[in-house]
């Protein structure tokens, strides 16, 4: 399929405006940040071109850190969730909190642990945090909250992602 090509020349004074404002305004897509190590590549001597294509608007393409789970997606680098592809939107601590499970699946994380992995502060003790967490998460993700599939209680211990989806 034949595809006409064009080409920009940019200065450096252009491209650090370019990084600027992508760093500073661009939307939150796969695109943007690919963009952003693309225009940081060629400041830095890595790479002296970039090819760009149109791609298909408003679509999440999946990175190498996104993980699939079912029909749960968890896009780090955008902090973006979608199940049966569509957004579920969280709280940036459910999105820590869910992030951090999905990504040590199958193992299992007391409340402690999983507060120590997400809060910056030292530990209360009152788990009873995490549970509410847990709770609202399970709501916003799961099929059926009361039945959950993806964050799974282990009973006297704390919690872990599903490995077996």
């Amino acid at each position: 399929m034949k595809k006409d090509i064009g080409f920009v020349s940019l200065d450096s004074s252009l491209a650090k405006w370019l990084y600027e404002k992508l760093r500073s305004s661009a939307p939150e897509t796969v695109g943007t940040e690919e963009l952003l190590e693309g225009v940081e590549d060629l400041m830095s001597g890595k790479v002296t071109a970039l090819m760009l294509e149109l791609g298909t608007e408003g679509a999440i393409l999946p990175s190498k850190d996104t993980i699939i789970c079912g029909e749960l997606a968890i896009y780090p680098r955008l902090r973006k969730v979608t199940r049966t592809e569509k957004e579920v939107p969280l709280t940036p601590k459910e999105f820590d909190i869910l992030y951090f499970l999905a990504r040590n699946r199958g193992e299992v994380f007391t409340k402690e642990q999983i507060y120590q992995a997400v809060w910056d502060n030292t530990y209360l003790l009152d788990d009873s945090n995490i549970m509410a967490f847990i709770r609202k998460l399970r709501k916003k993700i799961e099929p059926d909250p009361d039945a959950p599939k993806y964050i799974l209680t282990i009973w006297g211990i704390g919690y872990k992602f599903n490995d077996q989806l």
